[in-house]
């Protein structure tokens, strides 16, 4: 049996109104490196511009916007992006001819028809990054350089788990975020573990959202606390501050992916998207 349709109104990118009837989930994965992050920026090779351009090309339309469930910045990878678009139809072989046209760092791995109540970006309940890091004496594997960040000096796994743990939970981060005007710092830090298998750590990030640097600037400060150049309260004492901490690094953008996006069930949809647009506004 096929999926149910359902029909709803959307303004397109010439600003006239069209009846869509299909409501699309895209999972997607890429590799950073040679992207200027997601958002399409003029003049610059974007994960959204490319895919946008090849949908339009292929479905013969011209414009298929793309909501995402979280922009990622310059060199920062995925494995778990989501995002949705409203579209007249979805082709049976739409997957098999965007691997064609793809370029070899950008893959679209599943596609879908979802309710209408489904957002890619305020229907999310938490979004899930890996921070990956080596502090082997030789650097990282040749060929997982461009994922992983070769540290150049022994790191305490144990000290830096240590000092994750105070900040979890609803806190304000503005110490960890470059503040945008109009947005709010609180977040829920649903999850900050910390694991070496040899020589290799990664740092496992969970929130609802997360803030502009947030999640590389975490990552800076445990590794701060990690290499002995700060104590294991430092991170937890920065909460107190109501702007951005100068003396916070912000990791490298390579070694961070975007693992997975988490949504509720499709009953549960249109709450949580009511729920996070109130928080944000």
């Amino acid at each position: 049996m096929s999926a149910p349709r359902y029909a709803y109104t959307f303004q397109g990118a010439d600003n006239s109104f069209k009846v869509g009837r299909v409501r699309v989930r895209f999972d997607i994965a890429y590799d950073g490196t040679d992207f200027s992050g997601w958002a399409v920026q003029p003049d610059r090779r974007t994960v959204q511009g490319v895919l946008e351009s090849a949908l339009c090309t292929l479905l013969r339309l011209p414009a298929v916007p793309l909501t995402v469930a979280g922009r990622t910045d310059a060199g920062v990878h995925a494995t778990g992006q989501v995002a949705h678009a409203e579209l007249a139809d979805l082709p049976d072989d739409l997957l098999r001819r965007l691997a064609a046209v793809l370029p070899a760092d950008l893959r679209v791995c599943a596609v879908r028809e979802v309710p209408p109540e489904f957002d890619a970006r305020f229907a999310a309940l938490w979004r899930r990054y890996a921070y990956r890091i080596t502090d082997a004496r030789w650097g990282a594997d040749p060929l997982q350089r461009t994922q992983v960040l070769a540290w150049p000096r022994p790191l305490d796994a144990d000290a830096m788990a240590a000092a994750a743990q105070p900040l979890l939970g609803l806190r304000d981060f503005a110490a960890f975020c470059k503040r945008r005007a109009g947005a709010t710092t609180t977040r829920t830090l649903q999850l900050l573990a910390v694991r070496r298998d040899a020589d290799e750590i990664t740092c496992t990030v969970a929130a609802d959202a997360f803030c502009h640097s947030m999640v590389r600037s975490l990552v800076g400060a445990l590794l701060a606390v990690g290499d002995g150049r700060r104590p294991a309260e430092w991170p937890a004492s920065l909460l107190q501050l109501d702007r951005r901490a100068d003396d916070v690094p912000v990791a490298p953008a390579h070694g961070l992916t975007l693992v997975e996006v988490g949504y509720p069930a499709d009953a549960e949809l249109a709450a949580r998207a009511e729920l996070t647009r109130a928080r944000r506004d």
